[in-house]
């Protein structure tokens, strides 16, 4: 964004110091006589001249300040970009690794629970097995049960 100073009309007023309102007044009389020429052309002004020359190095000076300040803007925001980038590298390497992590930690859960799962697979077998003798064994002792209770009835 630049602005122009340039086109734009001088709004400044000057007033005379103390002191010296007698001697420009003198000044200005003095160069009213001298302005004319012999051919009746106007000539111009010094102080026109100086008061033009002033405004146009301060329209200058106030141009390259805006320059300045827009040039320091625009390597304000390259940093910032730049700050966003190593941020943005930063946070994904951050969660890269945290993921890698996450990771490992489920792979050594994951072989850990497989353990405890093959244990709990064998001792559940082991317990089918023993539920199973177990049946066996009921069975077992209903049929002596038949059997003795039928032989005391016979006996009888």
């Amino acid at each position: 964004m630049d602005f122009f100073f340039e086109d734009l009309p001088s709004t400044s007023v000057s007033t005379p110091k103390k002191g010296h309102e007698d001697t420009t007044m003198s000044e200005d009389t003095d160069n009213d006589s001298s302005r004319q020429n012999s051919s009746g052309t106007v000539v111009i002004d010094v102080k026109e001249q100086h008061s033009s020359s002033s405004i146009d190095d301060i329209s200058r000076r106030t141009q390259e300040m805006v320059e300045k300040i827009n040039h320091s803007r625009t390597s304000d925001q390259k940093v910032m970009d730049s700050f966003q980038e190593k941020i943005i590298e930063k946070v994904t390497e951050m969660c890269q690794q945290m993921k890698e992590q996450m990771y490992t930690v489920y792979e050594k859960n994951s072989n850990e629970m497989q353990l405890k799962l093959q244990e709990l697979s064998e001792v559940l077998e082991s317990c089918s097995k023993l539920n199973q003798e177990l049946l066996e064994a009921s069975q077992a002792l209903a049929g002596l049960r038949e059997g003795i209770g039928s032989s005391q009835q016979s006996e009888l």
